[in-house]
């Protein structure tokens, strides 16, 4: 395993040929029919020549002529442990990781208690080890108490294994804080990851400010909130000499901010939720509360936007912002409810979306969430190449079904793409080798 990530894998392993498969890895831009082998949790050969071919003894999968690629690398994953078990565990949220072909995620400070200590990071990769079917990383807490007053120590707790730091879903309202952080993280390397929201721009509202706010009677947080604090962060690193990651970005405003700090050779990278690439404010159309989420969804024209961000290269990678809540904070009325939509389960199907709509080229969505992030995070996963880890799904993009919260593996179900219509489905996921999903299935 590589920066502190954990799964429960390990022993000698038989060889595996995928076979009669399409190989798809947006690292080299292949897209071809072959076959692939696996041996001892690695790729070991690859190519057209294993399309109907396997070695001898070698244990045989058939992929049916489906799509073969990289497991999906999710940046921003919060569960409820500790503290919240009863919304999500490492087990639960790696089950439906596993369903939806996410073979790494990483996951958020935002627990209770908050993760800015050598011996959270410690537990977590514990756990994780002993109950997760995936690859686990922990993004520890920039600030103690995420109070965003004082740094943690960044140091050691990237020691410990700590992949990135993040603040959660709160940002830091002290530029002084931030500069610090950033300076600090970079004499280690260290990636900052930072929500975008200022806090009292934002006090109060609950979705996108504007005509439909207004129209549903809602308070609403304007665009401003986010592109504000972006502006503020970029400037910071005139100072400072740190990696920064926008966590999410959601409007016109800050991809263009983004695009003009590339240009400009600044070391910033961006993200953006599946949420805001498939929907928009008016989906929450009699104030479903399940689509009341941080950045709000904001109108088509920003939709739009984001996924022009994706197929220019100017947003790095698609995450899922799953973020698991039960039923008493969520079944309320819409200012009332809390923020937060799950989707490890659903980030594939529904990016599956802009792919059969024409929006999106299936290697620009792979590339957004293999490895983009793998290469963010210092990851060897993500790629089809030999010596890889064997992290691995096998992916059917025109089967149709309909998402029912209730079969989703998560233990809440506060998914923004209840009863809708998706095509394309997970069959096969296979964790550094071992085959632990298939069909429907764990295996």
């Amino acid at each position: 395993m590589n920066s502190g990530g954990t799964s429960r894998t390990g022993g000698e392993q038989a060889t595996i040929a995928l076979i009669n498969a399409r190989l798809v890895d947006a690292e080299s831009g292949r897209d071809e029919e072959g076959g692939l082998l696996v041996e001892n949790g690695l790729i070991k050969d690859l190519g057209t020549e294993f399309r109907r071919n396997a070695p001898d003894g070698a244990e045989v999968i058939d992929c049916g002529g489906h799509v073969l690629c990289p497991g999906l690398i999710d940046m921003n994953v919060t569960t409820g442990e500790p503290g919240h078990e009863h919304r999500e565990t490492l087990t639960t949220a790696s089950r439906a990781a596993a369903a939806g072909g996410v073979t790494t995620m990483i996951v958020t400070p935002n627990t209770d208690p908050v993760i800015d200590d050598v011996a959270l990071v410690d537990f977590i990769q514990r756990r994780a080890r002993d109950t997760a079917l995936v690859h686990v990383h922990t993004m520890a807490a920039m600030t103690k108490g995420l109070e965003g007053l004082e740094m943690a120590e960044i140091g050691l707790l990237k020691e410990a294994g700590a992949i990135a730091f993040s603040n959660g879903r709160t940002s830091i309202a002290s530029a002084q804080v931030m500069r610090q952080s950033l300076d600090y993280a970079g004499d280690f390397k260290a990636l900052i990851v930072h929500h975008l929201e200022d806090a009292d721009l934002a006090d109060g509202g609950v979705m996108n400010e504007g005509e439909v706010s207004s129209r549903l009677g809602l308070p609403g947080i304007p665009a401003v909130a986010e592109t504000i604090m972006l502006e503020r962060d970029i400037q910071l690193l005139e100072l400072a000499h740190g990696r920064y990651h926008a966590a999410q970005i959601s409007c016109a405003g800050s991809l263009e901010m983004i695009g003009t700090a590339k240009t400009r050779g600044r070391p910033v990278t961006c993200g953006v939720s599946i949420n805001h690439l498939t929907l928009n404010e008016n989906d929450i159309g009699s104030y479903r509360t399940f689509l009341k989420m941080r950045p709000p969804l904001r109108p088509e024209d920003d939709r739009l936007a984001m996924i022009e961000g994706i197929r220019n290269g100017t947003i790095d990678v698609i995450v899922s912002a799953h973020d698991p809540k039960d039923v008493d904070v969520k079944r309320r009325p819409f200012s009332e409810a809390a923020y937060g939509a799950i989707g490890l389960e659903t980030l594939l199907p529904a990016a599956l979306r802009l792919y059969h709509g024409g929006e999106l080229e299936l290697m620009d969505l792979l590339r957004a969430m293999t490895i983009n992030p793998a290469k963010l995070l210092g990851l060897p996963s993500g790629r089809l190449t030999k010596g890889a880890p064997a992290d691995l799904i096998v992916v059917d993009l025109d089967t149709p079904w309909v998402v029912d919260r209730d079969e989703l593996q998560s233990r809440s179900k506060n998914t923004p793409f209840d009863e809708a219509r998706v095509q394309g489905r997970v069959l096969k996921t296979i964790v550094s080798g071992r085959l632990i999903f298939s069909d429907g299935r764990f295996t």
